[in-house]
């Protein structure tokens, strides 16, 4: 006897008490609720842009990779995005005739990305056009740091 209580005494309990009820076993992160369960990846990668507050760069990347599909197979032949910032994405169209086309059709291509990756992504649309040819090299380059302009001259 003196035995038995020397065991109750080191596992805490005392003369009197109630023995607890066994709990059935279950898996910890059940049993406790701290979330332990397994996850699949795109839960996990959800949760972490959630964390991180990436959801409105995640969407301009969304509107870049699917650009074609946004807005439309001929519009995306003749124009690709460049960039995006604080709201703005940039343009590039491939001729000067495309650009003016783009920026007539603005207020559609941002309602169409407004639907595809949600109203508060992309504000203003900015359309660029063809890059003008670099005076830097090749044979009508000047020495003296004047430019193009005296080579026509």
């Amino acid at each position: 006897m003196a035995r038995a209580r020397a065991v109750a005494a080191t596992k805490g309990l005392r003369p009197g008490m109630k023995p607890r009820p066994k709990r059935k076993w279950q898996p910890r992160g059940v049993l406790a609720g701290t979330g332990r369960d397994p996850m699949t990846v795109g839960e996990q990668v959800e949760r972490l842009v959630g964390d991180r507050g990436w959801q409105v760069d995640v969407a301009a990347g969304s509107v870049m990779g699917r650009w074609p599909e946004i807005v439309g197979r001929q519009v995306a032949e003749h124009c690709e995005p460049v960039s995006f910032e604080a709201g703005v994405l940039s343009v590039r169209a491939d001729s000067t005739a495309w650009a003016t086309q783009i920026r007539l059709l603005s207020s559609s291509l941002l309602g169409s990305i407004a639907a595809a990756v949600g109203p508060d992504v992309v504000h203003e649309l900015r359309v660029h056009g063809p890059s003008a040819p670099s005076w830097s090299r090749g044979p009508r380059r000047t020495s003296d740091g004047r430019g193009p302009r005296d080579t026509y001259g």
